[in-house]
C-alpha cells in the first residue's frame, strides 16, 4: 500500500502541490483573526472559581488594574522640598493619563486632623517650597506613623515612595489589547518627562497594567528574535548535513507552509496569541524539519546509488510514509493531551501544535515531492554502498558486541537519576516568570527589597447587613484579623478600614493618641464615616475600601515574594484563624497571586491524567500500526525513561517545577516516541521483508535511519534550546526541559534499544 501511495504522490506531484498551496491559502487566512491577548487572565478559564471570586471583588470595589511609579531619590530622602515637589507634579500629571480613575501618593494622602469641633481633611503635602526643615520632619513623622502609607506608598526609611494610578480598562479583552499599549505609551512618555525634569530620581514601573504589557513585550521579543534565530539554525544544520541547497530550500518551504497553516487553524478555532502559545511557530518549525529530513535522507541516498529523481523520491516515500505517519500521530497525541491542562494557554498550545504536526506530516508527504523534484540537484553517484563503512555501522557493531554491558549500564544510570525525581517540588514563582534582564523583573526585585511585597491576598469581609460595617463588633473582628496578619513573618503590609476608623476617632477627640482605637458606639462610627466621606475630594473616596451598600470592607495584605506553596499555606493559616476566632466574617482570600498558586498545583494533577491517557493512546496506536502487541509495548518501554531521567536531572540542578515544566512529560512523550518508531520500522522491515537476523536488522536500522535520527534530534534540541532563551520563564523552562529530554531519548534509544531487541526478539534462525 505504501508503494502504491508513493507512486501516486510522485506521479501526480504537481497537482498535489497546487492543491496543497490552495488549501494552505484557505487555512492560513484564519490568521487574520488573531490578535495578541496580554492579560494575565488568559491563564484561567472563564469559570475558574478563583477568577470568578476575584472579578466579583473587583466589581464590588475599585478595580485592581493599576500603574505604579516607584520613585527612588538619589539622596535617599523623600521628604525634601525638591523631592516632594516632584511627587506632587507626577501625582497631578498621572490624573491626566487616559482611563485614570484614582491617583494615590504620599502628597495627596487625605490627612485628617481636628480643629476644635471640626474635622479637617486635606492633602498631606501642600506648597512644598514653603516648608521649613521642621515642617518636613513633622510631615515625615506623620507619614511614617500611618499604617495606610508605610510599606505601601512610603518605605519605613522614607527613602522610596510610590505614586499609584488606578485605571479603568475595558472588559472586552480585544479592546484591551489596543488600550493597554496606548496607555503604556503614555506612561513611558510621562516617566521620561519626569526623569528629564527631576533627574535625581530612579523610576521603576510596577502594577498590573505594566505586567500585562510586559507579557506583550516578552512575546514580541521572542517572536522577533527566537523565530529568526531558529530559521538560521535550521538552514545551517540542513546545509551542513545534507550538503544541498535544494533540500534546504524545499524544507524551508514546508516549514513556512506548516507555520502559516498552524496559525490559520488557531485563528479559525478562535484562539488568540498569548505569551505561551506564541512559541507554537518554533515548535512547529522543528517538528516539520524532522519529517522532511527522514524523506530527504532516503531520497539523497537513492540518488547516490544511481536512481533517477522520480524513482528515488518514490522509494524514499515508500519506506517513510508509515513511520512519518505514525510519529506524527503519536506526537499529535502528546500535544493534544495538553487539553487536560487547567490553564487555557497550554490547551491552546497543545491543540495548535497538534494540528500543526498533522499538517507538517501532510505537507511533507504531499507537497515536498513536487517542490523537491522541481528543484535542480547535483549528487555524486557511487557504486559502493555508503553505509558499508559508515560511522553508524561502526556504532551498531560496537553496541551489538557489548550489548549486555551497555544495556545494564544504561539501566543503572537511569535508575540512579530517577532516584532524584522526588527532589522536585512544585513551587511556581510568578516574579521569576520574567528574566532578570527585563525592566519589570528589575522593578519587582527593587520593590521587594525597598518598599513592600509584590504578592498579595485580599478579602471582602462581610458585615452581614447593609451599613453593617459600622457595627463595633464587626470592626473589632476585622481589627483582630489585621493584628493576627501583622504578626505573620511573611507579611509586609496590611490594609484595613479599621485604621481609618481609629484615626477618625483620634481626630474627633482632639487628636489625643489615647483615642487611637475603635469606638464602641455604632451611631458615633456612622457619623465619623459620613463626616469623613463628605470631606474627601472627588476621586479619593472610600470606594476602594467599602462596598456601595456598606455591607463589606476590603481587607488586603501584601506579602514578601513567596512561591506558590507558601502563598497557599499563608491563606490556609488565615482561614484556620478566621474559623477559630471570627467565623462570622470568614471568607476565602482572593488575588492574582493566589490564582497563579492554585492553577499551578491543579495543573500537575491534570497533566498526570492527560499523560496517562496519551501513553495509553500511543501504545494502542503503535500496537495497531506495528501489528504486534510485543513490539508495540517494547517501543514504549524506552520512552518511559527519558522524561523521568530529565526530571531526575532537574531535581539535582533546579528542583523547582513551574507551570510549564509540569506539562513537559505530555509534550515530550509523543516526540521521543518518534525515534523509536523510525528505528522499529526499519528494524521490522529488515526482519520481516529482508529476512535479516536480529543483529543484522539492528545494523540495517542504524545505517538507514541512524543519521536521520541524529540530525532530527539535533534540530529538535536546538529548536527547544533556542526557546529556552526566552525572557519569559514559562517558555524558557519548557524549552530547556524538552531539549534535555529529547537529547536523552536519542542516547537512550541508540544504546538501550539494541540490547532490548537482542533479549526479546530472538528467533530460532538467530
Amino acid at each position: 500500500m505504501e508503494a502504491r501511495l508513493a507512486a501516486l504522490l510522485v506521479r501526480r506531484r504537481y497537482l498535489f502541490a497546487l492543491l496543497s498551496f490552495a488549501l494552505v491559502a484557505i487555512v492560513a487566512s484564519g490568521a487574520s483573526r488573531l490578535w495578541f491577548e496580554s492579560s494575565y487572565k488568559i491563564f484561567f478559564s472563564d469559570d475558574d472559581p478563583r477568577l470568578v471570586a476575584y472579578e466579583a471583588m473587583e466589581d464590588a470595589y475599585t478595580r485592581g488594574d493599576n500603574v505604579a511609579f516607584v520613585l527612588a531619590p538619589d539622596n535617599g530622602k523623600v521628604f525634601t522640598s525638591e523631592n516632594l515637589a516632584a511627587v506632587i507634579w507626577l501625582t497631578e500629571q498621572a490624573w491626566q493619563l487616559q482611563r485614570s480613575v484614582r491617583v494615590d501618593s504620599i502628597t495627596n494622602f487625605q490627612y485628617s486632623r481636628a480643629e476644635q469641633d471640626d474635622l479637617i481633611v486635606r492633602d498631606l503635602v501642600e506648597h512644598p517650597a514653603e516648608l521649613t526643615q521642621s515642617d518636613l520632619d513633622r510631615l515625615e513623622a506623620i507619614a511614617l506613623s500611618e499604617p495606610v502609607l508605610v510599606h505601601a506608598l512610603i518605605s519605613e526609611q522614607a527613602h522610596v515612595t510610590s505614586v499609584n494610578v488606578r485605571v479603568e480598562l475595558p472588559d472586552d479583552s480585544r479592546e484591551q489589547s489596543t488600550v493597554v499599549p496606548e496607555l503604556m505609551a503614555d506612561v513611558y512618555e510621562l516617566r521620561d518627562v519626569f526623569i528629564e525634569r527631576y533627574p535625581q530620581f530612579d523610576v521603576y514601573l510596577m502594577g498590573q497594567v505594566v505586567v500585562n504589557e510586559s507579557f506583550n513585550e516578552a512575546a514580541a521579543q521572542d517572536t522577533s528574535t527566537l523565530v529568526p534565530l531558529m530559521f538560521l539554525a535550521v538552514i545551517v544544520l540542513l546545509t551542513l548535513f545534507m550538503r544541498s541547497l535544494s533540500t534546504t530550500l524545499a524544507t524551508i518551504v514546508i516549514i513556512l507552509v506548516s507555520i502559516a497553516a498552524t496559525m490559520g487553524v488557531s485563528g479559525w478555532l478562535g484562539f488568540q496569541v498569548n505569551q505561551v502559545n506564541v512559541s507554537a511557530p518554533i515548535i512547529i518549525l522543528t517538528l516539520a524539519v524532522s519529517d522532511c529530513v527522514h524523506v530527504l535522507v532516503s531520497y539523497l541516498k537513492d540518488l547516490r546509488r544511481g536512481l533517477d529523481k522520480p524513482a528515488a523520491m518514490e522509494h524514499a516515500l515508500a519506506i517513510n510514509i508509515k513511520p512519518v505517519f505514525l510519529t506524527s500521530i503519536t506526537t499529535a497525541i502528546g500535544f493534544f493531551s495538553l487539553n487536560f491542562s487547567d490553564s487555557p494557554p497550554f490547551r491552546e498550545l497543545g491543540t495548535s501544535v497538534g494540528f500543526g504536526v498533522l499538517g507538517a506530516m501532510l505537507w511533507s508527504l504531499v507537497l515536498l515531492p513536487g517542490v523537491m523534484l522541481l528543484l535542480p540537484i547535483r549528487v555524486r553517484t557511487t557504486a559502493e554502498d555508503p553505509d558499508r563503512n559508515g560511522a553508524m555501522l561502526k556504532l551498531a557493531n560496537l553496541i551489538i558486541a557489548r550489548h549486555r554491558l551497555i544495556f545494564w549500564g544504561v539501566l543503572a544510570v537511569a535508575a540512579v537519576l530517577i532516584c532524584f525525581v522526588p527532589r522536585n517540588e512544585f513551587n511556581d514563582d510568578t516574579v521569576e516568570y520574567f528574566d532578570e534582564s527585563l525592566s519589570i523583573r528589575q522593578a519587582f526585585d527593587f520593590v521587594q527589597d525597598n518598599l513592600t511585597g509584590v504578592d498579595s491576598i485580599a478579602y471582602s469581609l462581610p458585615a452581614g447587613e447593609e451599613n453593617g460595617i459600622v457595627d463595633p463588633q464587626y470592626l473589632h473582628a476585622v481589627e483582630a484579623f489585621a493584628n493576627w496578619y501583622r504578626q505573620q513573618p511573611e507579611v509586609t503590609h496590611v490594609s484595613t478600614f479599621t485604621d481609618v476608623v481609629k484615626r477618625l476617632n483620634r481626630n474627633m477627640h482632639g487628636d489625643d493618641p489615647a483615642y487611637y482605637r475603635l469606638p464602641d458606639d455604632r451611631e458615633l462610627i456612622a457619623q465619623y464615616i459620613l463626616l469623613y466621606e463628605l470631606s474627601l475630594p472627588m476621586g479619593l473616596d472610600l470606594n476602594n475600601q467599602l462596598t456601595f451598600d456598606k455591607s463589606a470592607t476590603k481587607f488586603q495584605v501584601n506579602i514578601s515574594n513567596l512561591n506558590s506553596k507558601q502563598i497557599i499555606a499563608v491563606e490556609e493559616r488565615a482561614q484556620a484563624w478566621l474559623a477559630a476566632n471570627t467565623p462570622a466574617i470568614q471568607t476565602p482570600g482572593s488575588s492574582v497571586s493566589l490564582m497563579f498558586a492554585h492553577i499551578g498545583q491543579n495543573n500537575i494533577e491534570a497533566m498526570m491524567r492527560g499523560s496517562a491517557l496519551a501513553l495509553a493512546l500511543i501504545a494502542l496506536t503503535l500496537i495497531i500500526a506495528l501489528r504486534s502487541i510485543k513490539f508495540g509495548l517494547l517501543s514504549l518501554l524506552p520512552n518511559a525513561f527519558p522524561a523521568t531521567i530529565s526530571f531526575g536531572l532537574w531535581g539535582i540542578f533546579v528542583g523547582q517545577v513551574n507551570l510549564a515544566v509540569a506539562a513537559v512529560f505530555s509534550i515530550t512523550l509523543g516526540i521521543v516516541v518518534d525515534n523509536t518508531v523510525h528505528f522499529f520500522s526499519k528494524y521490522l522491515r529488515a526482519r520481516q521483508q529482508l529476512g535479516h537476523s536480529t543483529e543484522d536488522a539492528i545494523r540495517y536500522a542504524f545505517t538507514t535511519v541512524g543519521a536521520a535520527l541524529a540530525v532530527t534530534t539535533v534540530a529538535l534540541a536546538v529548536g527547544f534550546l533556542i526557546l529556552a532563551q526566552s525572557s519569559f520563564d514559562v517558555n524558557a523552562s519548557m524549552g530547556m526541559m524538552t531539549a534535555m529530554t529529547i537529547g536523552i531519548a536519542l542516547v537512550f534509544d541508540l544504546l538501550f534499544l539494541p540490547g532490548l531487541l537482542l533479549r526479546f526478539d530472538r528467533s530460532p534462525r538467530d
